[in-house]
């Protein structure tokens, strides 16, 4: 089998995957949307009205500081300008949010994007430190807004055992992640390797090893080498949590009666917890009108609240999906030949260095 084949064959089984869940994604919307009351849902939409606008605002923050974080994850001579990286990012995301599975692509085609100002393992070195950051981010704040929560309120006790158990797998993966960076414990060439070692996948593994090795070393490496820089990455990540507490509130400011910074900050650390555990539905459909419907229910905001919320942050994310498209076609770009093209950047990134060029016309 050609690679050809072998990447439509992909394509051919994560495609109904996706339909699968964009089906019950919708059907689950439906059903909270009916059940939180629509008429309550629409009179929300309408109070917000053209505060709609002052929401997209303050989300420019996130693209911008995640570019921002990238170009600060380059090393050595290679520089990435900003405008490209937050034009990658834009149609990145935009594409990871209209292919189904998109987390597959959306990263691998940011990094084919910006090919011909870095070279593509610098790129995507950069992209996984920048992810790293992210991640420990993210940790973080879920830690901050479910002990706010247990703090804070009254929970029922599944919600109390959930938000216990949440912390309890905040903080080992914190730890985990301390020590394998720590340790600089190579465990993914680790894991090829004992692959490799016992005949399994050997013809397919010949070619990836050094690369994965290669790349594990520049992301173990980067604090050792920058350590000047992780603090300030650190503080533009927090920018872009923070950028989230103030859309919730500004949505609790025109829908609810009593709007607080501290509900707002529970209520997107819960949205990060969804984020995470939910990547894989399409706009997080139906199960974050669910959460959040749930969550401001017990915060005594009403379950309309929390899907008026999660409909509001539906619409900011199409918005931004719409200019991502819009930065797409501008470059003569269609959505196939982005998802072709970032898959065949990941295959280069693993194949040896005389590996021929991949479709870099296409991604002009």
């Amino acid at each position: 089998m050609n690679q050809s084949t072998s990447k439509k064959s992909v394509s051919k089984r994560f495609t109904p995957v996706g339909i699968i869940f964009a089906v019950l994604g919708l059907l689950l919307f439906a059903y909270f949307i009916w059940k939180a009351n629509p008429a309550l849902i629409w009179e929300n939409l309408k109070q917000l009205g053209a505060g709609f606008l002052l929401v997209l605002l303050i989300s420019g923050a996130r693209p911008v500081v995640r570019a921002l974080a990238w170009t600060r994850c380059f090393e050595g001579q290679h520089k990435l300008p900003f405008a490209d990286a937050l034009r990658a990012y834009l149609i990145g995301d935009a594409v990871g949010t209209l292919v189904p599975l998109g987390i597959f692509v959306s990263e691998p085609a940011k990094a084919a994007l910006v090919r011909e100002r870095v070279p593509l393992v610098a790129s995507l070195s950069a992209l996984a430190i920048e992810n790293l950051f992210y991640s420990l981010s993210v940790a973080l704040f879920i830690f901050s807004g479910t002990v706010a929560l247990l703090l804070s309120f009254q929970l029922p006790k599944p919600l109390q055992i959930a938000s216990i158990s949440a912390l309890v797998a905040v903080v080992l993966i914190i730890a985990l992640a301390y020590f394998v960076i720590r340790k600089q414990w190579k465990f993914l060439s680790g894991l090829l390797e004992f692959l490799y070692g016992r005949g399994i996948g050997q013809k397919f593994l010949e070619t990836k090893r050094e690369r994965v090795r290669s790349l594990e070393d520049r992301v173990y490496g980067f604090y050792a080498r920058n350590r000047a820089r992780f603090i300030p990455i650190l503080l533009l990540e927090a920018c872009f949590h923070l950028s989230g507490v103030a859309e919730v509130y500004t949505v609790l400011y025109f829908i609810s009666d009593s709007p607080t910074l501290l509900t707002a900050f529970i209520l997107e650390s819960v949205n990060r917890v969804i984020n995470v555990v939910f990547k894989f539905v399409p706009l997080r459909m139906g199960v974050d009108e669910a959460g959040t419907g749930m969550l401001t229910k017990v915060l005594k905001q009403g379950t309309a609240v929390g899907v008026t919320l999660a409909i509001v942050r539906k619409a900011r994310i199409i918005c931004w999906t719409a200019v991502g498209v819009a930065l797409l076609v501008r470059r003569g770009l269609t959505l196939r030949a982005i998802a072709r093209g970032a898959e065949e950047a990941a295959q280069e990134a693993s194949a040896p260095q005389t590996s021929s060029t991949v479709s870099v016309s296409e991604l002009r």
